[in-house]
């Protein structure tokens, strides 16, 4: 579990990350999002102590990242991807990180299967695609089997079935009751991948909640055989309608079944009946806009 509270971090005069707290469970994938510039990354970096923290902390199943005793065994990580010597080989790179982590060097095998990257092992990093070096870069942080995965962006570079291949690598990953906090900008992506959000906007959290929760919407859409007069009937009723394309009726303020108790009391025929769902890149852009 990963415990974070009152992360703030000033450079100079300037808040860049400010008194960000949260706490991700195991089972979960939190999907961290936000502008460039909001304190994404900074605060991913002060979690690891690659950048020291103004105030506040950040702990792995209670103890400072630098604090335990095999780092890369208890979380791993991806933060940057280029962040590798271009002249060594792929297995190369990860052997090394084998033996630092105390990790057998079958495991690099092991772990350049699971990535796709077995076929080009052999090669030298300084050769490989941005989606090689993502998926290079995700096999060091797997070496050891860490319950805990932090990725910031590993989705640049990665074709849709390499994308496709990550969101169930995570999403497996917590599910065998592992922890996994996601950064990207792939909204879309996101949406289908995390099970919660972590919005920060000007280096505040500005939502905190399950995918389900933030993006259900406040009322119903519904369509009928005789829209005009399920309108009629529901604005009767005291509700508010609002009339779209293809004959779609948004209730606001109301529940399915208020529409449905409506249309059943009235004898109308419905063809579609659903609560209002946001989009995430509606709410993306509501709440960093508002923050």
């Amino acid at each position: 579990m990963i415990t974070v509270s009152g992360l703030t971090k000033q450079y100079g005069g300037r808040t860049v990350v400010d008194d960000v707290s949260f706490t991700l469970e195991p089972g979960t994938v939190t999907g961290f999002l936000g502008p460039n510039g909001a304190g994404k990354t900074t605060t991913m970096r002060m979690m690891t102590g690659l950048v020291p923290a103004t105030s506040g902390s950040a702990t792995v199943d209670g103890r400072r990242y630098a604090d335990l005793p095999n780092p890369g065994a208890v979380m791993g990580t991806l933060l940057d991807a280029a962040a590798v010597h271009p002249g060594r080989t792929g297995r190369a790179h990860l052997r090394l990180l084998a033996s630092a982590i105390g990790v057998p060097a079958t495991r690099v095998e092991e772990v350049l299967s699971l990535v796709g990257l077995a076929d080009a092992a052999g090669r030298r990093i300084g050769g490989y695609s941005l989606g090689m070096r993502q998926r290079l870069g995700i096999a060091g942080a797997l070496l050891a089997d860490p319950p805990v995965l932090m990725f910031d962006e590993p989705a640049n570079g990665l074709d849709p079935e390499g994308i496709r291949w990550m969101r169930d690598l995570l999403r497996g990953h917590a599910a065998r009751g592992g922890t996994v906090l996601l950064s990207s900008h792939l909204l879309g992506e996101v949406e289908h991948t995390v099970h919660r959000l972590l919005v920060i906007g000007q280096g505040r959290i500005v939502a905190d909640g399950p995918v389900s929760t933030l993006l259900g919407g406040d009322g119903v859409a519904v369509r009928a055989v005789d829209p005009r007069a399920l309108a009629a009937a529901l604005e009767a009723a005291g509700f508010h309608v609002q009339h779209g394309d293809d004959d779609v009726l948004t209730v606001t303020g109301a529940q399915p079944a208020d529409v449905g108790a409506v249309a059943a009391a009235g004898g109308h025929v419905l063809l579609d009946l659903r609560p209002v769902q946001r989009g995430l890149e509606d709410l993306f852009f509501q709440l960093t806009a508002a923050s």
